[in-house]
């Protein structure tokens, strides 16, 4: 018995006893030809400790002080490259990857570092990027990666601000495309808008993430279905030599990430590693004691398996899936905002699940790869419209639908001398059923599709004139065996990208960028079917946007920039509503079904302006981003006549910012502005005959405003190291500025005090709270 206590006392001493130091490793590669590079240097900048890589490029740093620093790798006749803001825990410090480009020329005298703001030949400008521990200390983010990149430059909020829609630059909300290592994920939200993506809360886990990319234009060819925005997530890789774990316990939600290898046995590393993690919310309880109507109940699980066949050969299989249930239970007193939400919020019941499994192959003459990638995407979506929400009867809408995609991608890539040629190939079997009942505008039918959708592309980049000059040429087109409105001479998109050093020192720099982009109709759209069982919007051709952008970039230091950019965005066969005779731009922003209603492809839209964008990467314990966007944003309807969206906000000002202090305490900031707004008014007539469906008048679209937007967070964290546990504690205030929330007026049904209903029924609108109360909240991070 002594024993047994004894050792659980010196096990409990050895996880309190405070640590000071901590222990990280790392590897350093060609991010070319994907090989080892030993022999390189890691530096921790700001001091004289460095280590030199072994023959598998891997290094460690042992016993180093636990606060955050900026590591630099470095290997002669490479270009050197620095991680930022890495935070040294006694406990849970990810892996480190660099990734080290060849210098094409011998530049005299000249220390070139690769650049952390993750442009590139096809991409060298309308680009943004963030690293998973900028991700994890954003002010109002709640470590909710999609939450973050809202407040990136060129994104609009949504309505009340509280959803993840990413409005780029004037465009839809259903306009971006996102990539899980090189996986594309039709939906990375809960709750999420079938035939959009947006929702309110995110499904990744930040502690799977090594960096986050978005692009605003000049997409890379690889990529089908952008019109406004490509989001790519990079994932770690798992840890091959020991297991390690972190709980968080965030405002709404806890989850568990376990991290370690498989097959180890003795040998010092693992050809096989497995990253899992599995969240649960609790929001719903929240409501419950706060006596709120609504109940958002979500699983969501993930993983990584990684498994190194040989030096030439790996594969991945990756995962992500969620569970969503949204229902509401009757407050105990009557308050005429929550009985209106209780009638009018939809019922959701939604499953996602996507599956990507990956082979990479290195070319044997270390001057490519071939990646080659099998996913399936799955949503099993209900979302119903009840007369008594709370009981479920009395059905008014339904949608009970299901997609299916199996995809296969073919990507090469060849280094041919002075030239990086890529080029490749994507087949598609896409299924998708839909039950659907709405008796409000008199459709029932039940539909099943079932198409191939195929697709190539092309592109070709190079450096010149001592790499000052850099030129980029890229080409796709797709086509499908169901749609009849369009095919691959169509559809096909071509796209040229340059950048010009003005001077030796790559200081400033001129970028600019034209393309052509497609979008195939949402499924919801073609799977539409009159009382007649024709599929009406079946001639309908993809959607087109071509953008234009130019832009000047100043590099003062290697580790910030500023730019100004000019862009304008010209959309043509913009699918339109029948029945609201407005552009499906002005939709897809709220808890909704978007596209299953008669659409035609006759509208058309413009967005245009400029950005001017800082951005600083740790220096001096500071970081941050400040932009400032001006845009005009219009879309034709029925009409053909061109109006404002609801997202021509004309001005948005985003900054995010932190500073590190002494002893492990750090301050950051949020600051998002958006200005006066147009939005569609309420059809009160309309809407009391088909209560308690809100019917709003789309015929007078841009008659009224709401007021700018503007919210300020605040987060403090402080972070604690011991021997087999580090941890973090976070508090933060959102609106610390105490501004009121824009929302349009709300309609319900006039009640007596006591709730029972005043006959004949009238609309009235409702007092809702527009509190501009500083909301509080804080979290927990756990490493083992």
């Amino acid at each position: 018995m002594r024993k047994c206590l004894l050792t659980v006392l010196i096990t409990v001493s050895s996880i309190i006893y405070s640590q000071n130091t901590g222990t990280f490793s790392g590897q350093v590669i060609d991010e070319k030809t994907q090989n080892p590079l030993e022999g390189s240097t890691v530096l921790l900048e700001g001091t004289n400790i460095g280590v030199i890589t072994d023959v598998n490029g891997y290094f460690m740093f042992e016993n180093i002080p636990t606060q955050s620093y900026n590591i630099k790798a470095s290997y002669l006749g490479y270009d050197s490259q620095t991680l930022y803001n890495v935070i040294v825990k006694s406990v849970g410090t990810p892996k480190l990857l660099f990734k080290l480009n060849e210098r094409l020329e011998t530049l005299n005298e000249v220390v070139v570092s690769k650049s952390p703001f993750r442009t590139s030949k096809e991409t060298p400008l309308s680009t943004q990027s963030f690293s998973a521990v900028e991700i994890e200390t954003y002010p109002g983010g709640n470590n909710d990666i999609t939450k973050v990149a809202q407040s990136l430059p060129g994104i609009s909020p949504s309505i009340g601000g509280f959803r993840n829609d990413f409005i780029i630059r004037g465009g839809a909300p259903n306009e971006s495309v996102y990539y899980l290592d090189g996986v594309e994920i039709p939906n990375i939200n809960h709750f999420s808008t079938q035939g959009s993506a947006g929702g309110p809360v995110g499904m990744l886990n930040v502690s799977f993430i090594r960096e986050v990319t978005l692009s605003s234009s000049a997409f890379g060819a690889e990529y089908d279905n952008p019109l406004s925005g490509v989001l790519a997530f990079e994932q770690r890789e798992g840890d091959d030599q020991k297991f390690t774990g972190n709980v968080r316990i965030g405002a709404s939600e806890a989850g568990a990430t376990f991290n370690g290898p498989l097959f180890k046995g003795q040998n010092e590393r693992s050809n096989t590693t497995l990253m899992f993690s599995a969240r649960r919310s609790y929001l719903q309880f929240v409501f419950a004691l706060v006596g709120l109507p609504i109940r958002p109940d979500y699983w969501d699980f993930q993983w990584k398996l990684n498994h190194k066949i040989d030096e030439q050969n790996t594969l991945t299989f990756i995962g992500l899936g969620s569970i969503d249930d949204f229902s509401v239970v009757a407050p105990n007193e009557f308050d005429a905002e929550q009985q209106a939400t209780l009638e009018q919020v939809p019922i959701i019941e939604q499953k996602t699940l996507t599956l990507g499994l990956t082979w990479k192959h290195k070319l044997k003459n270390g001057k490519g790869q071939i990646n080659t990638i099998l996913s399936s995407n799955r949503l099993k979506n209900i979302f119903s419209r009840y007369d008594d929400n709370q009981n479920k009867t009395g059905v008014l809408f339904r949608n009970d639908s299901k997609e299916q995609e199996t995809k296969l991608r073919v990507h090469v890539t060849n280094y041919i001398r002075n030239w990086k040629l890529s080029y490749g190939a994507n087949l598609q079997n896409s299924v998708y059923t839909n039950n659907t009942v709405n008796l409000l505008d008199n459709f029932l039918y039940e539909t099943k599709i079932d198409f191939i959708k195929f697709g190539f592309f092309g592109k070709i980049s190079r450096s010149f004139l001592n790499e000052r000059l850099s030129l980029a040429l890229g080409l796709r087109s797709d086509a499908d065996s169901f749609t009849q409105g369009s095919d691959l001479k169509d559809n096909i998109s071509p796209r040229i990208s340059a950048s010009y050093a003005l001077k030796d020192d790559n200081l400033w720099k001129l970028n600019a960028s034209i393309g052509r982009y497609f979008k195939i109709p949402t499924y919801t759209m073609l799977g539409f079917q009159d009382n007649n069982g024709v599929f009406i919007n079946k001639v309908n051709r993809y959607t087109q946007s071509d953008h234009y952008v130019i832009g000047l970039e100043f590099n003062p230091s290697p580790s910030a920039r500023f730019t100004l950019e000019a862009f304008n965005k010209n959309y043509s066969q913009y699918p339109v509503s029948i029945i609201d005779g407005v552009s499906l731009a002005n939709k897809g922003g709220g808890f909704e079904v978007l596209g299953n209603e008669p659409v035609s492809d006759l509208g058309s839209g413009k967005s245009s302006g400029f950005e001017l964008l800082f951005q600083q990467k740790l220096s001096k314990n500071f970081y941050g981003i400040l932009a400032y966007t001006y845009f005009k944003s219009e879309f034709s309807g029925a009409q053909n006549i061109k109006l404002p969206s609801v997202w021509d906000s004309r001005n948005l000002i985003s900054f995010t910012g932190g500073y590190k202090l002494r002893k492990n305490w750090e301050v950051s900031v949020r600051y998002r502005y958006a200005g006066e707004t147009p939005y569609v008014p309420t059809d009160t007539e309309e809407s009391l005959a088909a209560y308690p469906r809100i019917v709003l008048n789309y015929s007078r679209l841009g008659e009224e405003k709401l007021t700018a937007f503007s919210q300020g967070d605040i987060r403090i964290d402080k972070k604690w190291n011991f021997k087999k546990l580090s941890f973090n504690f976070y508090l933060e205030l959102q609106n610390f500025l105490g501004q009121e929330n824009p929302r349009p007026d709300e309609y319900g049904l006039a009640r007596n005090d006591d709730g029972s209903l005043i006959t004949p029924k009238t609309l009235v609108k409702i007092d809702t709270d527009q509190s501009n109360t500083p909301f509080p909240s804080f979290g927990f991070v756990f490493d083992f």
